[in-house]
């Protein structure tokens, strides 16, 4: 996919990859920055794809998003406090705690992540690792009466 999109001149913002609700069958959410018609180039030649069984442009749906990500957070004792004060305000966890380092699991929008990840940097970001947006559409799709699939 990945190539498809660089010998197309696509530039991808995000893509994430993972199981569906049909066994053998992954969903993969690729979001492109560019007008309606560039969003359309990428759907056809998507569906061009032998492996594609179904392509759905969910630019102008009511959508659900999120994003993970893990952020490394150089700590000393006079700072940890404070951050983990930010990490409850934003409903993140701690994942791992070292002598000199905090991980944080933030859960979000993409808005949210980069919201805590700004004001983590100035107590020094390590390490950031971050899945890219996977996102659905809010209730049953048009035509869709949302009961399961029958193949």
């Amino acid at each position: 996919m990945a190539s498809l999109f660089r010998r197309r001149g696509f530039n991808i913002e995000s893509i994430a990859v993972g199981e569906s609700e049909l066994p053998g069958i992954s969903r993969m959410t690729i979001i492109v920055d560019g007008a309606n018609v560039l969003v359309e180039q990428v759907r056809k030649q998507l569906d061009k794809v032998v492996d594609v069984i179904k392509v759905t442009d969910i630019t102008n749906e009511a959508i659900i998003s999120r994003e993970l990500a893990l952020i490394k957070v150089k700590t000393t004792p006079s700072t940890r406090s404070e951050i983990m004060q930010m990490v409850d305000i934003f409903r993140a966890k701690i994942v791992d705690v070292a002598t000199d380092s905090i991980t944080v699991e933030v859960t979000g929008d993409e808005d949210k992540v980069n919201s805590l990840y700004n004001l983590l940097k100035p107590f020094g970001v390590r390490e950031i690792s971050r899945t890219g947006v996977v996102a659905m559409t809010r209730g049953a799709l048009a035509g869709d009466n949302g009961g399961p699939r029958e193949e």
